[in-house]
């Protein structure tokens, strides 16, 4: 068998090379989506400046399981208690913070970051002195070679520095340079006395060298022992993520996005794959009609097919996996360069998903093979030879039900999305599988439903097209199989891009709105070097022409152990710069340990005006502030607003990042320049209106776009490309009837004329089916996103995507029929 399956293949090229395609591209995009899934998982980090410990201690980073988006810090005592660990040779306590230098009053660094540390934690990158020394006393730094040049320092000379938002004038007592061929970042050392009091008092992670001799394993678990739940204990490739405060909190992103769209990439291609590799064995109806005809028995078809499929199924999956690899790193290159997630994060794509690439595509084909090619091999003889001249049934009681099980299921979740779902990140995990699986009961009941559609065609294609229409009505009505397979992966494509592409835009329509309405200011100002100090906002007050300024302060904490975004304010500027309509009590309230929230969150956690609401902020830190205020809820913007004082402290820099500035009345322009002049005298500082604020906050609230449109393209480009193979190899399989259509009488035109007939029915038929299963997507999301029925964006999305599947089915007919027909009608006849 396995002689005659090869020997066969070469006869059969088009049909060949159709379904190897669609096993070895679905194979690659499976393996990509699992590598993704597989990064998400491990969420590993190479350390950089930490790469000489072998253990890393640091605070942890998760609470109650969910994952903290602020640097936990830790008790400098911990140094001592670590080092006193049997098998510990040294502990040396590392601090990070915003130190930035400035050349001429401006940042060295650009828009780039740069941070303090102490001298002692350059051993652990390592850093060693290139010129003079190392710091002594306090104001004295030591620069990197690289900070160094751009400040044109050298020891001995004096540089500005910009430290808790405050510039300070530093003597440089060396420069260093990092060994190890890698680039931990622009980095400043204080001695370290002046780096922990400039740091607050606590530690971000401690570096543990082992003693000579000593095993890390056992080293790392004599530390676990003896911090206990007061710190985490890191090892490997995982150390790194000590040096990156709130990469866990992508880690739930990347895991969504990757269950998400991988289970939706896993349907689709075991769709196509069973799909080409079903239509390849219903147009070789005739010759295993010939093959029973002389003497072959169903057993030995059914192994001659599966032999084949075996073949393919392994040469396509062997042959995806460097492009399965390359499509997961493009993915998470998105990711990486979206801000999802760090770039300092490793992508792992082990044998785990090249498995799963290999299981899915070999269990379609398998699939595929049983289902299709068992009718065929059944067949008896003399019925086989007359079928495989007047076309295939189609229906069954198996795929009715499976197909009723898919449109269930899709219905099912596109009503679970409309009633059960709130607004928020899972929204589109039940709304996007909807079309998938409502397309693909569509697709199972195609040829039925074409047939139907095509009767209630016949009237206006007759009267547009004339002989050419008739002759497509009468293809279409006595081939509805054949039609069926062209329209299904059409419909997929269709269905699915429309679905979510319509999602994203009404995602993205929703957010800048929402935020646009909640900001009243007209300028903001943002600092490049860590944060403003508390001083800046009250020299904005006094601006002429400024009627209100607040600082501005974005965060994550918990409540009741579910995430919740917090913003902190200055209570002198919050009710001219925001939107927020007091319900109960006072905004002007909020200061020290206060907190104000909508009405229906204070509902939903059980508290009222005076009472204390038991939280965590974005560090873990447990706090219980007074509630000052209610304010009418925005179910597009639901925050709980705190004093900037009192949030600043515990997130990453420690400082405010924004100042948001509301102008008296028709003095925009001109507080905008007085607004540069002030900036210009606080390094680092710019001013921009406040649409920029809003960009930005909706480029954070849509992180994902990229990555979700770069998937989608994935989808639809698999989509297009099973389209193309089917209409490819529909087509070429009728050169003999075209022959034949030419030897009666017909012309080229003629014939060409019909094709572009049959071509127009198909895109009709399944923009009809496919605009259907995309509204179980749009309709239910829109609902929850935007109370309408109907999604946000351009009418110029849909009108892309359907003119674009019609190219498609066009370009996949016309051209290899045109081809073929430069041939002799005769010749056309004989190669069939």
């Amino acid at each position: 068998m396995w002689r005659l399956a090869l020997r066969t293949l070469k006869f059969r090229r088009t049909s060949f090379v159709a379904t190897f395609l669609a096993m070895f591209l679905g194979a690659a995009i499976v393996i990509g989506c699992g590598g993704l899934m597989e990064t998400g998982v491990r969420m590993a980090a190479e350390p950089q400046r930490l790469r000489e410990a072998p253990v890393v201690v640091t605070g942890e980073q998760t609470r109650d399981g969910t994952a903290l988006t602020e640097r936990n810090r830790i008790d400098a005592a911990l140094v001592g208690e670590v080092a006193s660990v049997r098998g510990v040779g040294k502990a040396v306590g590392d601090v990070s913070f915003p130190a930035t230098v400035l050349k001429d009053g401006k940042p060295v660094t650009g828009e780039s970051d740069s941070h303090g540390h102490g001298w002692a934690s350059a051993r652990l990158t390592p850093y060693t002195l290139a010129a003079g020394g190392s710091p002594a006393a306090g104001g004295e730094i030591v620069l990197d070679a690289d900070l160094a040049e751009r400040a044109g320092a050298r020891p001995g000379s004096s540089v500005d520095v910009v430290v808790q938002g405050v510039t300070r004038q530093f003597r440089v007592s060396g420069v260093a340079e990092p060994g190890g061929g890698r680039d931990p970042g622009a980095a400043v050392f204080f001695t370290d006395d002046e780096a922990r009091d400039l740091a607050g008092g606590r530690i971000d992670s401690i570096g543990v060298l082992p003693a000579p001799g000593a095993d890390t394993a056992a080293v790392a678990e004599a530390v676990r022992s003896a911090v206990g739940d007061r710190a985490e204990v890191l090892t490997g490739e995982r150390r790194g993520l000590a040096e990156l405060p709130g990469t866990l909190a992508g880690q739930r992103t990347v895991v969504i996005l990757a269950a998400v769209f991988g289970s939706a990439v896993v349907l689709i291609v075991m769709f196509g794959v069973a799909s080409t590799l079903g239509l390849s064995l219903q147009q070789r109806a005739r010759e295993m009609a010939l093959l029973r005809a002389v003497g072959s028995t169903p057993r030995q078809l059914r192994r001659m097919i599966l032999t084949e499929t075996a073949f393919l199924s392994v040469a396509s999956v062997l042959l995806s996996l460097p492009l399965g690899y390359a499509i997961g790193r493009l993915l998470f290159s998105v990711l990486t360069g979206s801000g999802v997630v760090s770039s300092a994060v490793v992508y792992h794509a082990g044998w785990v998903p090249m498995a799963v690439g290999a299981v899915v595509t070999v269990l379609a084909a398998a699939g595929a093979t049983r289902f299709a090619g068992r009718r065929a091999a059944r067949t008896e003889p003399v019925a086989a030879l007359a079928e495989s001249t007047v076309g295939t049934r189609w229906f069954s009681v198996p795929r009715l039900l499976v197909a009723l099980f898919f449109l269930a299921n899709g219905i099912g979740l596109a009503v679970a999305t409309a009633t059960v779902m709130e607004d928020g990140p899972t929204l589109a995990s039940t709304a996007g599988p909807a079309s998938v699986l409502f397309c693909i009961g569509l697709a199972l009941l195609a040829p039925g439903i074409t047939k139907a559609m095509v009767a209630l065609l016949k009237l206006p294609v007759r009267l547009l097209s004339g002989l050419s229409g008739q002759l497509a009505l009468r293809n279409a009505a006595t081939a509805n199989v054949r039609m069926a397979g062209a329209v299904a992966p059409i419909v997929l494509l269709i269905g699915i891009a429309t679905g979510t592409l319509y999602m994203q835009s009404t995602e993205n329509h929703v957010s800048r709105s929402s935020y646009d309405r909640n900001i009243l200011a007209d300028h903001v100002l943002d600092s490049t070097t860590g944060g403003f100090a508390p001083g800046v906002v009250e020299r904005v007050r006094a601006v002429p022409g400024v009627a209100g300024a607040s600082e501005f302060v974005t965060s994550r904490g918990l409540v009741d152990g579910a995430d919740v975004d917090l913003r902190g304010v200055s209570a002198e500027g919050v009710r001219r710069t925001l939107d927020l309509r007091t319900v109960a009590g006072d905004l002007t309230g909020l200061r020290g340990d206060t907190v104000a929230l909508s009405d229906k969150k204070a509902e939903e956690y059980g508290v009222r005006v005076g009472d204390r609401l038991p939280m965590h902020l974005g560090d873990g830190t447990a706090v219980r502030p007074e509630v000052v205020a209610l304010y009418a809820d925005n179910p597009k913007q639901q925050y709980l607003t705190l004093p900037a004082a009192a949030l600043a402290p515990h997130t990453v820099d420690g400082l405010p990042h924004q100042i948001l500035v509301r102008s008296e009345s028709g003095a925009a322009a001109a507080v905008q320049d007085r607004l540069a002049e002030l900036a210009a005298g606080v390094p680092g500082t710019e001013v921009d209106d406040s649409s920029s604020l809003a960009g930005r906050n909706n480029q954070i609230q849509q992180i994902l776009v990229s990555a979700n449109y770069t998937i989608v393209a994935m989808i639809v480009g698999y989509a297009a490309i099973t389209v193309v193979n089917t209409l490819v190899s529909v087509t070429r399989k009728r050169q003999s009837e075209f022959g034949l259509q030419r030897l009666t009488g017909a012309t080229r035109a003629q014939v060409l004329g019909m094709l572009t007939a049959e071509g127009a029915l198909i895109g009709v038929v399944a923009t009809v089916l496919g605009t259907i299963a995309s509204a179980t997507t749009i309709v239910p999301y829109s609902l929850v996103k935007n109370d309408s029925y109907l999604p946000a964006g351009s009418p110029g999305i849909y009108l892309a995507i359907v003119g674009g599947s019609l190219l498609l089915v066009f370009g996949a007919t016309l051209l290899p029929s045109w081809r073929g027909m430069r041939n002799p009608a005769v010749d056309m006849v004989k190669a069939a």
